[in-house]
């Protein structure tokens, strides 16, 4: 059986690992156009600081045991440029040798990942301004971030925006964030994301909200930031304003993509063609909550969708049961913990929800160092279903969040919450959960 796989890091090397544990006369090609496998993406913006001391830290496993430890054939710098699903073949270059290949598959899995969003601003040539996705992005912005920068400007937000500003701050540069919308982390209701501003205000950021960057301008290395209301002068610039799926080379192929470029699939992970599976950044997945197939592009779902798609394209029958949205995020001295549906979401999809917001500590009253954390937790009016919760604290915002996680994915209620027999101890909470404390006071 010929497999062909489209991308080598998290979905596509979970897929083959796992076709090489299942199909031992298996022939795997990895196609993948960048020049690393298998590596932590997540860890990427803790190695700019040195909190993570090398980029080879990230790595899992190199081209070179792919290819000699399990019989991989792994290739680097091969673009595809085009599925022929009739002929069962890729097609693409090999941008080192500019050499056209095409290779002909039985089954064929499009792990191609996702690429920084970066519009087609003016100056966007200049030297001195970054995205952060790859191991090269990260070695191109550590061998710019010389004594020389002092001012670095972070376009974004999100994920990457948030990280990549404490780790700015931990090397001692001035950080300027620039938001085009009116609060940082979408993925949180404003009410909660007040907490994350005042969070970087007090680390010494420069926040600014409701301004979008029209430009940059500089001789030969980027001097500023334009906005739509006013300059700002930088050293260095990193743009972080989201992802897209990279599937730009399926638009004749026939495979069904949704409005933002993802890859539709089943619970096998097929794509409506064939012998033809998807996984990761590239794809869809299941949202059991939001009850549609939504594209939250995250490190784990893109391993479990992987592994899963390898198992069914060696002769398994395996399903991926979907996700709940669950991400967390640590911001200097706070960890921002979210999963299932905010608020924001429940009345765009016209789920009719109540919500309690309140604050608790971490452990009980009377044994030293508790901290303060903010939980905001959603569920149904009529069914009394947990439908999400946002977490934010300086500790055990991740203990409960796995616990909101778990409950969303058995369909628990409020009462079945409070039902929980959690783990119990003083120095980690009181006698009543946090989580518990809310339910209960939600049906009070």
């Amino acid at each position: 059986m010929d497999y062909v796989i489209i991308g080598g890091v998290a979905a596509g090397m979970s897929a083959a690992m796992e076709i090489v544990r299942t199909d031992q006369h298996a022939n795997i090609t990895v196609l993948e156009r960048g020049e690393h496998y298998s590596y932590g993406q997540c860890g990427l913006p803790y190695v700019i600081s040195g909190t993570v001391p090398s980029l080879d830290d990230v790595i899992a496993r190199s081209v070179k045991t792919f290819r000699e430890k399990y019989g991989i054939d792994a290739r680097i710098n091969t673009k595809v440029t085009d599925i022929n699903t009739d002929e069962q073949s890729v097609s693409g270059i090999d941008t080192d040798n500019k050499h056209k290949y095409q290779i002909n598959y039985d089954r064929l899995l499009i792990a191609s990942g996702s690429s920084p969003i970066f519009p087609n601003w003016e100056g966007s040539h200049l030297k001195g301004i970054h995205t952060l996705k790859t191991l090269t992005d990260t070695k191109d912005i550590l061998n710019d971030l010389d004594e020389n920068v002092q001012k670095v400007t972070v376009v974004g937000g999100g994920y990457i925006g948030l990280e990549a500003a404490e780790n700015f701050v931990a090397l001692g540069k001035e950080v300027t964030l620039i938001q085009r919308g009116s609060q940082l982390a979408n993925i949180f209701d404003r009410d909660m994301a007040e907490l994350i501003h005042e969070e970087a205000k007090n680390k010494g950021i420069h926040l600014v909200l409701n301004e979008a960057v029209k430009g940059f301008d500089g001789k030969n290395r980027v001097e500023s930031v334009e906005t739509d209301n006013q300059s700002y002068n930088t050293d260095f610039v990193l743009v972080g304003i989201g992802i897209q799926p990279n599937t730009e080379f399926l638009n004749s192929s026939g495979i069904h993509l949704n409005d933002r470029g993802a890859i539709y699939v089943n619970p096998y992970q097929e794509t409506n063609i064939k012998n033809i599976y998807a996984a990761g950044d590239c794809a869809t997945n299941y949202h059991r909550i939001k009850q549609i197939n939504d594209y939250i592009p995250l490190g784990t779902t893109a391993n479990k969708q992987g592994r899963i798609a390898g198992a069914n394209m060696a002769g398994q029958a395996l399903t991926f049961k979907g996700i709940v949205g669950s991400s967390i995020i640590k911001f200097f001295n706070l960890t921002l913990g979210r999963t299932g549906v905010s608020e924001s979401e429940a009345k765009s999809l016209n789920i009719p929800y109540k919500v309690q917001t309140s604050t608790a500590g971490t452990n009980a009253s009377y044994y030293p160092g508790s901290e303060t954390i903010t939980i905001k937790l959603l569920y149904h009016e009529r069914t009394s279903q947990v439908l999400g919760g946002q977490i934010i604290g300086k500790a055990g915002v991740d203990k409960r969040i796995d616990v909101l996680a778990t409950a969303l994915y058995n369909k628990m209620t409020i009462h079945q919450l409070v039902d929980l027999d959690l783990a119990y101890s003083p120095p980690y909470n009181g006698a009543w959960d946090p989580l518990q404390q809310m339910a209960r006071k939600s049906y009070n």
